[in-house]
């Protein structure tokens, strides 16, 4: 019984480590833009709302999120 225990806790700490990964990971691409960048993409959404819709307006696609 004492072996199952073990074997539990080694798996939510692999749980805890993975999801520690995944966290890093989003923040990284968070990060990968500066203040003006995203204040200047902003800007250029709001001015041209439709533009996204017409396909227009060559932008990055955003980024996936990993479940």
């Amino acid at each position: 019984m004492r072996n199952i225990w073990k074997w539990i806790g080694l798996a939510g700490a692999a749980g805890v480590v993975a999801g520690g990964v995944l966290v890093a990971r989003d923040q990284r691409c968070r990060e990968a833009y500066t203040p003006d960048e995203i204040r200047a993409r902003l800007h250029q959404r709001l001015a041209d709302p439709d533009a996204e819709a017409k396909g227009s307006v060559e932008s990055e696609p955003a980024p996936k999120k990993s479940e």
